[in-house]
């Protein structure tokens, strides 16, 4: 079988009597976008650090493209993409300058002014970066993160202070990005951006993996029994029940008629989200996928 892009075993971090990190196991595969979601202080950015070798573990097993990044090498670093949430781009180059001068670090760079043309940057390829908007300097941002050709990308909040056409744009760009196989690693707090784009998803809390799944299946099926939702006597109400339709037609026989404003649906991936984190521990939580259970088992 065919080695993850990511491993990660028993990951753990601490900063004194702190556990950042405390214990996180999971797998990512080769070509997936996988999706880390959790609060702030949840041992994200920690995590990510580590896989991306900015920072140094406490214990645990990490292996990233067939390394440890703690410890890799040059060579290793030119096969991963870093976009960060902060701008990393120089205001006073153009757009082509500093593409050029990124690409002089790798061995292998894309063309840059395809990389250009594939944010959608053509028509600003010889504008400061400095003048441009903050979305197009977000895709300056992602630009460079893959001019090296990178095998792994890692995506910090990619489209913070987008408007939702900016962001859906760059959605499309991303989408590009999986048809040409690259790994995708996302961090996001846009509940609506996770399921676009990543196959599975994994939330974090208290530096422990709470949930790990397809983005369908995460929480398990307790989480995504479906709501039916009415208006009765001026009130908004609501019932969870695995018989959506058979509630509905014994609620309609009861009111004489269809309630108002009768909706049937299942919960969303943000609705399951926070209830996950709002749990007390990943032990308490009823029907969860664990790195034990249902996802890792078939991704291992």
């Amino acid at each position: 079988m065919t080695e993850p892009a990511v491993r990660v075993r028993d990951l753990r971090k601490s900063y004194g009597d702190r556990m950042a990190v405390a214990g996180l196991t999971f797998d990512i595969e080769r070509g997936e976008t996988f999706a880390l979601l959790g609060p702030n202080g949840a041992g994200k950015s920690t995590t990510i650090e580590i896989l991306e070798g900015y920072r140094h573990r406490t214990a645990g097993d990490v292996s990233v493209l067939g390394a440890d990044p703690g410890s890799a090498d040059r060579r290793w670093r030119e096969r991963i993409g870093i976009v960060l949430q902060t701008a990393g781009q120089a205001g006073v180059f153009t757009v082509r300058e500093q593409l050029r001068q990124f690409a002089g670090y790798y061995p292998r760079p894309r063309d840059v002014d395809e990389v250009i043309a594939a944010v959608g940057l053509t028509a600003q390829a010889g504008t400061r970066i400095a003048k441009l908007s903050g979305g197009q300097q977000r895709r300056v941002d992602v630009a460079l993160g893959i001019i090296g050709r990178p095998e792994l990308l890692f995506l910090d909040e990619p489209t913070t202070g987008f408007d939702p056409q900016a962001r859906r744009v760059f959605w499309e760009l991303i989408r590009s990005l999986q048809r040409d196989g690259t790994t995708i690693l996302l961090t996001t707090h846009d509940l609506d951006e996770a399921p676009q784009l990543a196959g599975r998803v994994a939330v974090v809390t208290h530096g422990t993996l709470c949930a790990i799944g397809p983005v369908d299946r995460i929480g398990g099926d307790d989480a995504r029994i479906p709501l039916v939702t009415w208006t009765e006597a001026g009130a908004r109400r609501e019932q969870r029940t695995t018989e959506p339709l058979t509630f509905a037609s014994a609620l309609a026989a009861r009111l004489g008629g269809e309630p108002k404003d009768l909706q049937i649906r299942r919960p969303t991936l943000e609705e399951i989200y926070l209830g996950l984190v709002a749990a007390p521990a990943a032990s308490d939580l009823a029907g969860v996928a664990t790195p034990a259970g249902l996802d890792e088992s078939s991704h291992s």
